[in-house]
């Protein structure tokens, strides 16, 4: 009898471990039924052992289950593989965005002062031609019709800030 209860609280013990491993591991939920079937496992050897440890033992899971459930999804999320499965760029992917934006942003303050032909109306937002390229554009005075003449005045992200020639 003496082993079913070492056994029993060793499936627990299992249960909680595997538990743990669902959140760090991607496994498409194989190892949290594998938990779930090493807990049950665990509370039958209990019950083969004593109903009043058996009773131990479902409370156990039915407090520390949910408990441990709400502590992983917290925390997963700051976890290596919870910020791959979720899409959080890693750090040289964020500086190479920082970069990308960075060189795009200079390209367009190059352009401060040029002037262009809006390709489509500005209500307020919509497309110029500067020096034979396409911008997105941003009219600094509201609307303006395609065809009107603009100078660029400033730039936004990654948008033109543009006012109409008189």
């Amino acid at each position: 009898m003496e082993d079913l209860l070492i056994w029993g609280l060793a499936l627990l013990l299992l249960a909680a471990v595997l538990l743990v491993v669902e959140f760090l591991v991607p496994s498409g939920g194989v190892v949290g039924l594998t938990a779930a079937a090493t807990a049950i496992a665990g509370v039958v050897c209990l019950f083969l052992v004593n109903p009043m440890w058996g009773g131990i033992g479902t409370l156990i899971i039915l407090i520390v289950g949910p408990f441990s459930l709400y502590l992983g999804l917290k925390f997963w999320p700051h976890t290596p593989v919870g910020k791959r499965i979720i899409g959080e760029p890693s750090d040289a992917e964020k500086e190479a965005r920082a970069k990308v934006e960075s060189d795009e942003r200079k390209r367009l303050q190059a352009l401060m002062g040029r002037e262009g032909l809006v390709l489509t109306d500005l209500r307020p937002v919509g497309t110029v031609e500067v020096d034979g390229v396409r911008y997105d554009a941003l009219s600094e005075m509201g609307f303006l019709r395609a065809g009107a003449r603009v100078k660029v005045v400033g730039v936004d992200v990654v948008q033109l800030k543009v006012r109409e020639l008189r």
